[in-house]
């Protein structure tokens, strides 16, 4: 193993482990708190590693395990207060959009390169606006594709719960895109 160089870590991953991690948490201190315990935790380790893998690709697994104890700490907080159904008067029985909630077009726009940048600052705006659990969830469900179970198991939140937080989420972000990007 070659010697121990934290400081290249720093230059050669910091800004990517920091994009990283950016939007899974939706705050830009947490964010660079998580990656300095990152590298810190790889620091520490070092002499565990196997090198079985990149060094990068090591990093990036301490980061995104600890991106889950952050939102794993936080879930029994987060979670305070949630009631376990929802009011879905978005939805007939039939569980389709009720005729009076569908959503607006959105037309055929984000075909320039300048609309899909405004587009994406726009929704990145809307997800600060979530509750913190409800973007973990959200973030973890849609960002890293992790399956529904893995998500509850990791925030240990019931089912239940996870479907009202995804729901809600996709509610929120629905009116606030609408409000802030579609046209009227």
């Amino acid at each position: 193993m070659a010697q121990l160089d934290a400081t290249k870590w720093v230059n050669d991953y910091g800004d990517m482990l920091y994009r990283y991690a950016y939007p899974r948490v939706n705050d830009k201190e947490v964010a660079k708190d998580l990656v300095q315990d990152t590298f810190l935790a790889a620091w520490r380790n070092h002499d565990n590693f196997k090198g079985e893998i990149s060094e990068k690709n090591w990093l990036f697994t301490i980061l995104k395990n600890k991106i889950i104890d952050h939102y794993r700490k936080a879930s029994t907080r987060l979670t305070e207060g949630l009631p376990d159904n929802t009011d879905d008067t978005y939805f007939d029985d039939a569980g389709h959009w009720a005729k009076q909630a569908g959503p607006n077009d959105w037309g055929t726009g984000l075909s320039e390169t300048v609309e899909r940048k405004e587009f994406y600052e726009i929704l990145d705006k809307c997800r600060k606006k979530l509750k913190d659990i409800q973007s973990a969830v959200f973030t973890m469900k849609y960002l890293d594709g992790l399956d529904s179970e893995a998500i509850c198991k990791e925030l240990n939140i019931t089912a239940s719960n996870f479907w009202v937080l995804v729901h809600r989420a996709k509610l929120q972000l629905r009116a606030c895109l609408e409000r802030n990007w579609t046209t009227k």
